[in-house]
């Protein structure tokens, strides 16, 4: 039971009938076009049906054979042939190949390291060590000296030079730059240039302002052009022709799709009593026939068969099999009794307890009517 009031169905869908919504033109516009669409929809949806029923089937007895097939050719083309060759040729060579390498590089290397470049970097160390460095510092202390005795000879010539220059060439430059350039330029920049630059910059600004109002004046008068000329007309368009007819067209275009959507599920249905009629007939046609003569003629045509011919010559096969094992084990049995006969003929009979135990296994005897035993008590016992 419901509680809640369900909210307003949207418009012409509610209780108000099919055209509530858009009036009079949908109710011109939706029974035309779902007739139209129906009969357009309709044998597309069949087609449709029978494709995609056909395609399941050659998707069944042929596209997974054959993929399939592809798939074990594909691996017996591409995989097998590589994976032989990795595992046949390509590993015992590569390792033929590193044995190769470790014997002919890594262990001559690694003596070579270990009984000639060793002690020979060896050597070296103790040459640097002992003889290279006292005497590299050495030479670094007395070229240090000699460095510093330069540098003190220098240092005082450069400082000389400083005070000469310093005195005799920086202070009447210093005096000249000061009083014949930078004095006479700062009293031009005060006296001239900047009461010109202040007169240059009020005639800017009221240039600018003078600019600005025709600029403002200009732009008002376009504005007032264009919202008559242009915006005025446009909004008249949309309001009076795009707003109708654009909603027109929402009408008929959401019309024709729920037409089509309309026409697709009534298709459906009946492309579904189509193929629900086509394969009863199939099966009242073929199957039940084919199932008749089956059941009918087939099935008894087997039976006289299997029981006039297959059994006996089964019967008769199974005869002959156990008639060829009696015979090989009749034979057997006595080529073993030939071979007891030459043993004792040749060795002698042997005697009770020392007679040698029989290699042949020992046949645990059946189960018969008056015993209790079974093949498996007897051969516990033993």
């Amino acid at each position: 039971m419901e509680l809640e009031k369900r909210p307003p169905e949207p418009s012409g869908r509610g209780p108000g009938g099919a055209g509530a919504s858009g009036g009079c033109l949908v109710v011109a516009i939706r029974m035309p076009v779902r007739i139209v669409a129906l009969v357009l929809v309709v044998p597309v949806r069949m087609a449709w049906d029978a494709l995609a029923a056909a395609g399941r089937f050659l998707h069944r007895t042929v596209g997974r054979p054959v993929g399939r097939a592809l798939a074990w050719l594909a691996r017996a083309v591409c995989v097998w042939p590589f994976v032989a060759l990795w595992r046949w040729v390509l590993v015992p060579a590569g390792r033929g190949l590193a044995w190769l390498a470790r014997v002919l590089v890594v262990v001559p290397a690694g003596w070579a390291h270990r009984y000639l470049l060793a002690p020979l970097g060896r050597g070296l160390v103790w040459l640097y060590a002992r003889v290279l460095t006292p005497v590299g510092q050495g030479a670094w202390w007395l070229l240090g000296g000699i460095g510093a005795v330069l540098a003190a000879v220098g240092a005082g010539l450069w400082t000389g030079a400083v005070w000469l220059g310093r005195y005799l060439v920086v202070v009447p430059v210093r005096w000249a730059v000061r009083y014949l350039v930078v004095v006479p330029a700062v009293r031009l920049y005060a006296r001239v240039l900047t009461p010109a630059g202040r007169a240059l910059a009020r005639c800017a600004r009221g240039g600018v302002r003078l600019l600005g109002v025709v600029v403002a004046g200009v732009v008002a008068a376009l504005v007032w052009a264009g919202r008559v000329l242009l915006v005025v007309p446009a909004v008249a368009a949309w309001r009076w022709v795009f707003v109708p007819v654009g909603r027109a067209l929402v009408v008929v275009g959401r019309e024709v799709g729920e037409a089509l959507g309309h026409a697709w599920r009534v298709a459906g249905y009946v492309s579904v009593a189509v193929g629900r009629f086509l394969a009863a007939l199939f099966r009242w046609v073929v199957v039940e026939p084919v199932r008749r003569v089956y059941r009918g003629v087939l099935t008894p045509v087997g039976h006289v068969v299997r029981d006039a011919v297959l059994r006996p010559v089964a019967e008769a096969v199974r005869g002959a099999g156990r008639t060829v094992r009696q015979a090989v084990a009749a034979a057997r049995e006595t080529v073993r009794q030939a071979r007891a006969d030459v043993r004792r003929a040749l060795f002698g009979e042997h005697p009770q307890g020392d007679a040698p135990a029989s290699r042949e296994p020992r046949r645990p005897a059946g189960r018969t009517l008056d015993g209790s035993t079974t093949a498996l008590t007897h051969l516990t016992k033993d």
